[in-house]
């Protein structure tokens, strides 16, 4: 994987870089990928769920950063679980309790739709009511958020990202290395892409 770090000016936004291999290397639950293995640029995502500027990330600049270079082989794209409260975690470990081929599309809904389900009187009603939509029983809501085990899983690579990488807030990204904070604009994506793209 190129580290490409001849940069050229960086957005204000952009901080230290942490090694990629440190950054691949195998965590608590397994990566959930979007765009080729070998794309020369991998950008990884820490979000939480009830973050609203992860939900305003995910609605106005993923789907063009998608399209321009998830799509197109350019770019891998991982997401990973920063949880920054109990329900954040709850929507994490619903999304992976889906499958490997919904969770993203679970994520996907619940950012469209955190406002109905994240700041309400009753969340976990409203949460259970959410995923429904996307195939999620009763039951199967129940039986996932009792799952001790993927509840430590979630919060293990929340932690690991705070130790390891010095994430503290969400959204956090690395672009092949190089941190990057905020709800930023697909203008700050491609100031920092297209040197590497070339």
């Amino acid at each position: 994987m190129a580290l490409g770090l001849a940069f050229g000016p960086a957005p204000a936004s952009a901080q230290a870089m942490v090694p990629v291999d440190q950054l691949m290397a195998p965590g608590p639950l397994p990566d959930i990928a979007l765009g080729p293995a070998g794309a020369p640029v991998t950008i990884i995502e820490y979000a939480s769920m009830t973050c609203v500027h992860c939900a305003a990330f995910h609605e106005e600049t993923w789907p063009a950063l998608k399209a321009r270079y998830v799509d197109t082989g350019k770019v891998r794209f991982i997401l990973r679980e920063f949880p920054l409260d109990p329900l954040a975690t709850a929507g994490f470990m619903l999304a992976r309790c889906a499958g490997p081929d919904k969770r993203n599309a679970v994520v996907d809904l619940l950012y469209t739709q955190q406002k109905s389900w994240a700041f309400v009187d009753k969340p976990i009603d409203a949460l259970a009511a959410t995923v429904k939509q996307a195939g999620i029983s009763q039951a199967d809501f129940e039986a996932c958020l009792k799952n001790q085990g993927l509840y430590d899983q979630v919060n293990q690579t929340r932690e690991d990202a705070a130790k390891k990488f010095k994430v503290n807030s969400t959204p956090t990204f690395f672009v092949n290395g190089r941190t990057m904070n905020g709800e930023l604009p697909i203008e700050d994506f491609d100031k920092v892409l297209e040197p590497l793209l070339k």
